[in-house]
């Protein structure tokens, strides 16, 4: 039922961010992290999956609210996080591709 309230924009930019985490964990995987320390493609992930928590939740309270169990702000509350969470997820995965092809740019 998310994919169908979500507009393409957000689809786009869920399915732009998860393909970010793919390729940076298959280009982590030849590289071991620090014990103690969780690997980058770790960290991304947790945040996909973070933020698409918070739009399920967003999506839930919303539907409660048709029915009169959930007073409207918290409504507003749970969307305005989603829509904060995924506006992060977004900037992040934007800084990454800028990363990836100021590197691609320079000369070897």
């Amino acid at each position: 039922m998310i994919d169908q309230l979500l507009s393409v924009s957000t689809r786009n930019a869920l399915s732009k961010l998860t393909e970010t985490v793919n390729q940076g964990a298959a280009s982590a995987a030849s590289q071991v992290a620090a014990p103690g320390q969780p690997s980058f493609d770790h960290v991304l992930s947790e945040l996909a999956s973070s933020v698409s928590g918070k739009l399920q939740t967003a999506e839930a309270v919303s539907m409660k609210s048709m029915t009169g169990d959930v007073p409207t702000r918290d409504v507003v509350n749970a969307v305005m996080d989603a829509e904060q969470s995924l506006q992060t997820a977004i900037a992040i995965r934007d800084k990454i591709v800028q990363a990836y092809l100021e590197i691609s740019r320079m000369p070897i």
